[in-house]
């Protein structure tokens, strides 16, 4: 809970603070980006409350956690899709604006190419796990997942 609320402060404070910019566009994407941040957290944070639901030997927070996480599978699915539609945007504007002021093999451009490549991926065996639950589909979502997870570290933490 605290990493996920220093991601969150601490990407609000590097976007907006220490790296404003002027351009409407680039404000619009860096918006984009710091909504699908949300979003990827909030979806990210399944796994940790199933580890919890796994590991706690207390049957309360067992039961409470488990009733959470019930309710929240159901926005899954779609916190990933409306996450996924906004990183598009975000891309876009960054690949057709920002693209040609700072190079399209910039650090920041190539890690984002990369996330890009890895959220389709998670994508997929998300919705394979979806339409049949196997161990194998739920491990590979898992894994993929957190490939992406990590690539989207590096890119948000890369700086421009």
């Amino acid at each position: 809970m605290f990493t996920n609320i220093f991601l969150i402060i601490g990407s609000i404070i590097y976007i907006w603070i220490v790296r404003p910019h002027t351009s409407v566009l680039i404000i619009s994407s860096q918006l984009l980006a710091q909504m699908a941040i949300i979003l990827f957290i909030i979806n990210v944070n399944m796994y940790f409350i199933f580890l919890v639901i796994r590991k706690t030997p207390q049957r309360k927070i067992k039961i409470s956690l488990a009733n959470f996480s019930r309710k929240m599978m159901k926005w899954h699915i779609k916190i990933a899709l409306t996450a996924t539609f906004i990183i598009i945007g975000h891309a876009s504007i960054n690949i057709f604006h920002l693209g040609p002021i700072v190079g399209y093999s910039h650090l920041k451009m190539v890690t984002g190419y990369f996330s890009g490549l890895l959220l389709i991926p998670t994508l997929l065996a998300g919705y394979l796990r979806h339409k049949k639950a196997s161990g194998f589909r739920k491990k590979l979502h898992r894994t993929v997942a957190i490939t992406f997870v990590v690539m989207f570290l590096i890119h948000m933490l890369t700086s421009l």
